[in-house]
């Protein structure tokens, strides 16, 4: 049994992956700094900067589960405060849950750190 840190070895998976996150994070870096004006209550700038400085970090690989994570609370924080019942939110929520769940991929900071590991199961 192998289990991969990385979440998928090099290949479609890995790329489908880095394409996930990549775009992702691109999205949040965006509207966590670029639309930081258009916040218009205090409360909201807060999960925005948390969405943008996670999303950073997701392009880079480095700390996936953890960036995946704070992404879901900081945008599901933001759905809550939002009135106009806007789908981006939840579908970034969703997005940073699923990265949580799945890893960095081959390609990333994460997996260059930690690398894979194998765990040996011995036949009986």
């Amino acid at each position: 049994m192998q289990r991969l840190f990385s979440g998928f070895p090099n290949g479609w998976p890995g790329s489908g992956l880095l394409l996930h996150r990549v775009i992702t994070a691109g999205f949040l870096f965006y509207l966590g700094f670029g639309h930081m004006n258009d916040a218009a209550e205090f409360a909201l700038v807060f999960p925005r900067v948390i969405g943008g400085c996670a999303g950073f970090l997701l392009l880079l690989g480095l700390w996936t589960p953890i960036c995946g994570t704070s992404i879901a609370v900081a945008e599901v924080w933001i759905a809550l405060a939002l009135s106009d019942h806007s789908g981006v939110p939840i579908l970034l929520a969703a997005s940073g849950a699923t990265l949580a769940m799945i890893g960095p991929g081959a390609w990333s900071v994460d997996a260059r750190l930690f690398g894979r590991k194998h765990f040996e199961i011995q036949q009986r």
